[in-house]
């Protein structure tokens, strides 16, 4: 039996509680329903991370017998403590640290990306800031553009968030803190561009930035004009994830699945046909799985030279993840393209033929949870002539503020259907949005293809769940299979580590990028690590896919269609051709870093 923690009694602001040892300040007060203002401080609930720098200063608190004020974010509470949250000292400190931040920021909120949705700029607002009495150097550093992430140092605060995210939980290490005192920044090491670096654009750190120094790369504008010219036929794709979130930037509850709403807000924005990303996650799996089984056939006849276990491929941060970090082992994961791709590829060719339209004149617009697919689908290896598969991906958080912008009323949205071919899906495209949903919809279909029975059971609940890192073993009727599953990039690392070593022997892994896989996305609405949230919009998922009259991908009618009368057959030539690719290795290119 566990030992009782050792409890110790203090006082804040005049209400005397009882907490564990180790409790912080902050803590602390919370229980009393004492909230202290806070800017660097986040707990990422779901994986039991803390930043607590005590960078900023504006959770300070004044401790009986203590000369300086302490952050409450990073003292320990202490048997006997008596603390004032709210005396005039404490409350002028915070004041002047706000003041003395916002001395060295931007004063262009009227054009910020972040304005609006700014923790700086409410923070100000909650402590009453109206003028800034220092006036000062200003920082200076050059814009950083990639291809998914924005980098405006003049806008850092040095909360630091941002290098948690992308050190502790996904173990990259692209972003560390460098200089000191006036100079201190973060950044890439020797201040390099993020395309030079080992980022992966999965985006976590832009999810936790408190003002627009972290931004993703918007191609709203651009999606506007081709919408207004006539000359283009204009179709959207959207992600699985994407139905689960997006109701949250409406101010529904977490989980709320607002398909239907999003497909009318889609039409009312002009696109001319609303397609579904989870038809070409059953395209997907019929590729992935044969491959699965082809491999796996190979391996239990005894065949050496067959790399196992296969790796699933269908998110571009962890491909580019295990390209910049693990290139000795680009010949295990799956060759199949992503879903998002796959659309791009099967529309410009198939789609574009069936309504007559030149491939340039299709433009394919994703509505995708993940920066890295702004990324993805600007790779050269997914363009035909210099025209991209996909044109332009948008953010879930992107999609919501143009239908804000637009000024369509989403609760009164009547809901509509998606359009056909490409928007008819089974249940187990659905669920590629949460982890353990690509492994679970490939064993749907690679169940039976391999033993030739129906599937005993529909729901593998052994593949669910939100641990980072969980296997099982499913039983291909007396073949035992073993699968491993990661989310977060530091999950993937164990397990890249962990097969590089030979220490795991697994027939095939799963392995998303983000926590919770697409639901926790960087470009999806803030949830800041609460693993309710993350929780509920799996749920949302998962109810989807249970509704669905068709469940496993080989069932879907209009991907059978699209092999009778285009493809002929998963992994033929063409099929190769237009829904596979290859991986690189993609070592650092050290470039020098220019000063403004």
């Amino acid at each position: 039996m566990a030992e009782n923690k050792e409890m110790i009694s203090l006082t804040i602001d005049k209400h005397q509680l009882e907490v564990p040892k180790g409790t912080t300040v902050l803590d602390a007060a919370k229980l009393v329903g004492i909230d202290i203002p806070t800017l660097c401080h986040m707990k990422l609930h779901n994986m039991g991370i803390e930043n607590k720098p005590a960078g900023c200063r504006i959770c300070v608190v004044e401790v009986q017998g203590r000369r300086n004020l302490a952050p409450s974010c990073a003292t320990e509470a202490t048997d006997g403590m008596v603390i004032k949250t709210n005396s005039m000292r404490v409350l002028n400190a915070r004041q002047t640290v706000m003041e003395l931040i916002l001395s060295d920021h931007p004063a262009d909120c009227l054009t910020c990306v972040k304005s609006g949705d700014c923790e700086l700029q409410s923070m100000a607002h909650r402590l009453g800031v109206r003028e800034i009495r220092y006036q000062g150097e200003q920082s200076c550093y050059r814009e950083d553009f990639s291809p998914s992430i924005i980098r405006d140092m003049d806008k850092c605060i040095m909360c630091r968030r941002c290098e948690m995210m992308c050190n502790e939980v996904q173990t990259v290490g692209a972003l560390s803190g460098v200089h000191r005192g006036f100079n201190a920044v973060v950044s890439p090491a020797f201040e390099m561009d993020l395309v030079n670096s080992v980022c992966t654009y999965c985006g976590q750190c832009v999810a936790v930035c408190p003002t627009g120094a972290l931004t993703e790369v918007n191609h709203t504008n651009e999606v506007i004009k081709l919408l207004a010219d006539p000359t283009k036929t204009v179709i959207v794709q959207t992600a699985p994830a994407v139905r689960a979130a997006l109701g949250e930037e409406f101010d529904k509850e977490p989980g709320t699945l607002v398909t239907g709403k999003m497909v009318a807000a889609l039409r009312e924005l002009g696109f001319d046909y609303v397609f579904d990303t989870d038809f070409a996650a059953d395209l997907t799996i019929m590729e992935e799985g044969t491959e699965l089984l082809g491999r796996l056939n190979k391996y239990l006849s005894g065949d050496k030279e067959v790399k196992m276990p296969i790796l699933t491929s269908c998110c571009p941060a962890w491909v580019n993840f295990f390209e910049k970090q693990f290139p000795d082992l680009l010949d295990i994961p799956s060759t199949a393209r992503s879903p998002q791709q796959m659309f791009g590829s099967i529309a410009k060719t198939y789609f574009a033929d069936k309504i007559g339209v030149k491939r340039e004149d299709l433009i394919v617009v994703s509505i995708m949870p993940c920066l890295a697919k702004k990324y993805e689908c600007q790779r050269d290896e997914f363009k035909v002539d210099g025209d991209p598969d996909v044109n332009f991906a948008l953010s879930t958080r992107e999609l919501a503020a143009l239908i804000k912008h637009a000024n369509i009323d989403f609760d009164s949205l009547h809901e509509e259907d998606f359009d056909r071919p490409l928007g008819e899906s089974s249940g187990a495209g659905v669920i590629f949005g949460a982890t353990g949903g690509v492994i679970e919809a490939a064993v749907r279909t690679a169940y039976e293809l391999h033993t030739g029975k129906p599937l005993p059971k529909l729901d593998y609940t052994e593949l669910r769940g939100l641990e980072g890192f969980r296997q099982a073993v499913i039983d291909f009727d007396g073949t035992p299979i073993s699968i491993g599953i990661a989310h977060g990039l530091g999950n993937a690392r164990k397990l890249l580590e962990c097969i590089r070593e030979n220490k795991c022997v697994y027939h095939a892994i799963e392995i998303m990028s983000c926590p919770g896989g697409c639901i926790g996305g960087g470009g999806q609405p803030l949830h800041h690590g609460h693993s309710e949230i993350l929780k509920a919009r799996m749920e949302a998922i998962y109810r989807e896919d249970a509704g669905k009259p068709i469940r496993k991908s080989h069932e879907n009618p209009y991907i059978t269609k699209l092999y009778e009368e285009f493809l002929g057959a998963p992994l033929s030539k063409k099929a190769h051709h237009l829904l596979h690719t290859n991986y690189f290795d993609r070592k650092i290119k050290f470039e020098d870093s220019k000063e403004c």
